[in-house]
């Protein structure tokens, strides 16, 4: 007796075809062309993830060199004094506490001026 395997072409086929819907024209009603576009597709949805991080960490760096030269300081000054001072805050929460807590960083900046 031979085994069919016909179910498991169709199954394979459906998955490409549902993760192709929304395409336009022949990328999503036609499995070769789909499954091209849907390869593609999810490869670039890679890339920008890794390209995400490396987009918010030049934007947290943007802003918190911003808030420094507000308060006397360069970035690269501003990291230099924190890490001697033993301030440990990541560049998002610095960021942020630069766009909204400007006080706040007011002193951060002061406590790193003063370590160097």
């Amino acid at each position: 007796m031979r085994i069919k395997r016909g179910v498991n072409g169709v199954k394979k086929r459906r998955k490409i075809l549902k993760l192709a819907k929304g395409y336009f024209g022949c990328k999503s009603k036609n499995y070769r062309i789909a499954r091209e576009a849907v390869m593609k597709s999810l490869n670039y949805a890679y890339i920008g993830r890794k390209r995400r991080k490396r987009d918010m960490r030049s934007l947290w760096i943007a802003r918190i060199n911003a808030g420094a030269r507000e308060n006397g300081l360069s970035y690269s000054k501003l990291m230099h004094g924190l890490k001697v001072a033993g301030i440990t805050l990541n560049r998002k929460v610095l960021a942020d506490l630069a766009v909204t807590d400007a006080a706040a960083f007011a002193d951060i900046c002061n406590k790193a001026k003063a370590a160097i």
